[in-house]
């Protein structure tokens, strides 16, 4: 009978010891991170209603999904992201909540996509929110959790930096520059693909889409290229409308100047992020070389919660995933050794001796302590390799004689030296 062999689907991952341990080594920086600053985790199903998706997204998103019809035929889907499940989870419960809500969750998230470099079809995700607080501190508090994660990696401004904006500042000055209402989305869309696209098709774009003359073109473009706020203040800054948003911006600013966190963050208008629901401040971070794709993703999205059914409720968060992350991990030679390690490892000299091995183990593990041994007679040469294989702090020797005297050789595997020991203190 021929043997069937079965390779690994395309865009997923296999975790070997020595990968979950760098995924583990990832998450459990964003849990720490987490809970320094007051969130609470939750969860939701993997499988979730496809509506949930299409009503936040379009109809265009179904592509991008594993969907099928279950046994109850439902139109389900493997959740692509958890905002929806979210609001969904929130739903009426928020009302007896106490406001703001915060809450993270670390999700496995799964979208049919081409396969790139930094992204696959799965991914893990660390997902941040704050929901019911409409104040600039919340957007601050986001994005602090979210350097502050990276920082816990190992990673400094000298290694990555956010870049920062607000829509409704980016909408105040298009629509001083000249841009209607209506066109605002189309000129959102292109701003937000302007680094990507080549200079001459972006500002073709900007007149022919979205109405602009020659020079109101190229000075959007100007603008957008330099990418400062100081442009902005002094080209729009004396309008009220864009006055407002920039003291906003000023106030945001300043809270992470205060965290000791403005180091990392850098104003970028260009920053639209290309999602529709966001509302207000936005933010990508990146690695400074820019070599990688966007790192994190984040930003205000108050109307997003009542469009998927819920209450209308003001909420800012992010979400960053772990395959990116990781390669910028491993290029800054952050990624922790496997280290097996064991408390104790049992030499068994004589085969008679075993099930005392078993009720020392038993005893030891019961108090939470690590411990291994031989699963079948070897040779104790084999067996001492094996306790250096599994990292094994120490060494319980039970010898012939001295488990007739009632005794154990207990040797420290890092300096070599041995020790007796009374069973009684073992068992």
């Amino acid at each position: 009978m021929s043997k069937q062999t079965f390779a690994r689907l395309p865009g997923f991952r296999d975790f070997p010891p020595e990968d979950l341990v760098f995924r583990e080594h990832i998450l459990g920086a964003w849990r720490r991170v987490s809970a320094k600053y007051g969130f609470q985790e939750y969860d939701g199903p993997p499988l979730e209603p496809l509506d949930l998706y299409v009503e936040k997204s379009g109809e265009e998103i179904v592509g991008q999904l594993y969907h099928f019809q279950d046994k109850g035929d439902r139109n389900v889907a493997l959740r692509p992201e958890m905002t929806p499940s979210l609001a969904r989870i929130l739903g009426d419960r928020h009302r007896s909540m106490a406001k703001p809500i915060r809450w993270f969750s670390v999700p496995q998230l799964f979208r049919y996509e081409r396969q790139q470099k930094g992204r696959l079809r799965e991914h893990f995700q660390w997902n941040v929110d704050v929901i019911g607080e409409e104040g600039v501190g919340a957007d601050a508090e986001v994005i602090a959790v979210a350097l502050d994660g990276l920082r816990d990696l190992g990673l400094e401004q000298d290694d990555v930096h956010a870049r920062v904006s607000d829509r409704r500042l980016l909408g105040a000055v298009l629509s001083a520059i000249g841009v209607e209402d209506t066109r605002l989305p189309t000129a959102f869309a292109i701003i937000d693909k302007i680094e990507r696209t080549p200079a001459d098709q972006s500002l073709a774009r900007l007149r022919t889409e979205v109405g602009l003359d020659e020079a109101q073109a190229r000075s959007t473009f100007e603008l957008l290229d330099q990418g400062g706020l100081d442009g902005v203040k002094g080209g729009f800054g004396h309008l009220d409308a864009v006055g407002a948003e920039l003291e906003r911006m000023d106030q945001y600013l300043g809270s992470l100047e205060a965290m000791g966190l403005g180091g990392f963050v850098d104003f970028d208008l260009r920053i639209v992020r290309g999602l529709a629901y966001y509302t207000g401040i936005v933010f990508e971070i990146f690695d400074r070389k820019g070599e990688l794709r966007a790192i994190c993703g984040g930003g205000r999205y108050d109307n997003l919660l009542e469009l998927v059914g819920g209450d209308p409720l003001p909420a800012v968060g992010f979400g960053m995933g772990d395959v990116v992350l990781g390669e910028l991990l491993r290029d800054r030679d952050l990624v922790p050794p496997l280290e097996p390690h064991v408390d104790y490892f049992i030499v068994i000299i004589g085969e008679e001796h075993r099930e005392l091995a078993y009720a020392i183990a038993r005893t030891q593990r019961d108090k939470g302590v690590g411990v291994q041994y031989a699963l079948r007679e070897q040779p104790v040469r084999k067996q001492f390799t094996a306790a250096g294989n599994a990292g094994a702090r120490e060494v319980i020797v039970l010898g012939p004689d001295e488990v007739a005297r009632g005794c154990a050789v207990l040797r420290d595997m890092a300096s070599g030296e041995e020790r007796e020991v009374p069973l009684k203190e073992l068992q």
